[in-house]
This record gives C-alpha cells, structure tokens and sequence, in this order.
C-alpha cells in the first residue's frame, strides 16, 4: 500500500501533509470494501432469517456428508477456507452465512457484486458484506489498479491470514453461465496472497445452490 501511495506521488515519502492525505485516502477505501461488524445486527439477523426462510420455502435441505466434510476441513490449522459458489439469487450470501455460522465454522466475509444503495449497503457490511471500492469497479483488470487495488489486495490477505472464511460468487445471478468480472477480481486478490506467501495455502470448497423455484 505504501508503494501504491508513493508511486502515484514520490515527493509523498517525506512530506508529512502528503502522507496524512494518503492515509485518509487509504481509510476511504478501506471504507468502502467493509465496516465493522455489528453483533446486535448479526444476532438480529440471524433469529429473523429462519422465519424468513420458511415463509419462502417449504424446506432447506442440506448434503450432511458433504457438510461434515467441511466441517474437518474447517479444522485444520493455519489454513483459511474460500468457498466458490454458484449464485441464483440475492438470498445466496445471508443462507451460507447463517449456515456457516449456525456449524461453528465462523461468520465468513461475503462479496457483493451488486452495487446496492448507500443504505443497503452499509447494512450488508455490517453483517459481513465486502464490496469492491469504487475505484475498481469499472476498470477490472491487471493493471493500472493503483491504490484501491493495493488496499483490496493487503485487505484480503489480512482476511485470509486471520483465517474467516471467504464466500466467492462466481456468476451473477440470471446471468450466463460465466465467470462474472468481479468474481475474477476477487479471485485475483486470493492467488496474489498465495504467490506473495501471505498464508501458505486455502482449501477450496466448491458449494452449488439450487431452488425449485429461485426467490
């Protein structure tokens, strides 16, 4: 990140004015992927989304051999679980949030693709929602991602190195079957953590979810 700031403005190193203006600029972004949890709002959530659920469906049925499988995987140390998912439908993140955390496995950090209204999207970090900042999201590529890339990038590693498990979505929902751009963005930061060595390696969970009738 300091890289990023310096080389966007070298006579930044020894200017402390400078500095303090990147520093903002840097809290800005960091704003914008995430906020602080809210335990009264998780908690709150959490009591809600099985009411929510069976007013929505008849049933919500889970792989419990596959679930066990996670379950040890969730137990081995030092290594950080990224789940790559399908996506049919915005009810996606708060179902595998509210399983994952209903199993002991951790509240995971969930990305948005979407770009909600300020309002919603304040709520959806509060619960665990991570977006991509504003600066990234029509230019996604490899380069030229300056300092919003730089911080995404030291973001997720911390992420990973504190091991909360990352859900990805690969698709967007209604959409062609494809790898969607933000997806391969994310994706992007989680191999840069492991070629930059920041944790030693991920388990990857593949997770499908599937309606009779998508909400």
């Amino acid at each position: 990140v300091q890289d990023a700031a310096s080389g966007q403005d070298p006579r930044s190193r020894g200017d402390e004015g400078s500095q303090w203006c990147w520093k903002e600029e840097i809290c800005r972004i960091l704003g914008e992927i995430q906020a602080p949890l809210s335990p009264l709002l998780l908690r709150l959530c959490h009591w809600l989304l099985p009411k929510f659920l069976t007013r929505l469906f008849l049933s919500v049925q889970l792989h419990w051999g596959q679930l066990e499988m996670v379950l040890r995987a969730a137990r081995t140390p030092e290594v950080p679980l990224v789940f790559l998912c399908s996506h049919q439908s915005q009810v996606d993140g708060p179902l595998l949030s509210f399983v994952l955390l209903s199993q002991g496995i951790g509240l995971p950090r969930v990305t948005v693709g979407v770009r909600p209204s300020p309002c919603l999207r304040s709520l959806l970090q509060r619960l665990g929602g991570i977006f991509l900042p504003s600066g990234m999201a029509q230019t996604l590529s490899d380069r030229d991602e300056g300092l919003p890339g730089a911080v995404l990038d030291a973001y997720i590693q911390e992420v990973l190195q504190s091991h909360q498990p990352l859900i990805l979505f690969l698709e967007e929902p209604l959409a062609s079957l494809r790898l969607a751009d933000p997806a391969r963005c994310w994706l992007l930061r989680v191999l840069r953590a492991l070629q930059d060595g920041a944790v030693p390696d991920v388990l990857v969970v593949p997770v499908g979810i599937a309606y009779d009738v998508a909400p």
